[in-house]
Order: structure tokens, then C-alpha cells, then sequence
């Protein structure tokens, strides 16, 4: 194992480590498009920014704090 790959390692463990010392969990999920589309009708999302990655993560986080509450 090259010491890249150890580097690379041991920075994802530490930062599983702070998640969950912070109560988080890091999850992939999949979006239908027509998820999407109720994120830009609820106002959380721009059609124009539909693809960008980080806008659609932002108006996800947007939604869970409107469903399920603030974070603490």
C-alpha cells in the first residue's frame, strides 16, 4: 500500500470519526427527477440550477429542515 493511499485512509476515518461524533451520517441516495421538480415547486431550488450538484444538495438540506426541524 502506497503511503498516498494510507494518507488517503486514515483522512476518511478521521473524518467518519468527527461525523459521528458530531451525530451524522453520510449517505449516497438517488433523486428522481421528479423529486427535483417538487424541490423547485416548494421554492427551495431554481429550475436554472436543477443540475448543479450543490444547489440540489442545499435544497435538500432546506426541505429536511422545513419536514423534520432545524438542527440542533
Amino acid at each position: 500500500m502506497s503511503n498516498n493511499a494510507r494518507t488517503s485512509a486514515a483522512e476518511r476515518m478521521r473524518l467518519h470519526r468527527e461525523r459521528r461524533r458530531r451525530g451524522l451520517r453520510c449517505v449516497m441516495i438517488q433523486l428522481r427527477e421528479t423529486d427535483v421538480d417538487a424541490l423547485i415547486c416548494g421554492g427551495l431550488l431554481e429550475h436554472e440550477t436543477r443540475n448543479d450538484r450543490n444547489a440540489v444538495l442545499k435544497a435538500l438540506y432546506g426541505h429536511f429542515n422545513r419536514t423534520l426541524g432545524p438542527s440542533p
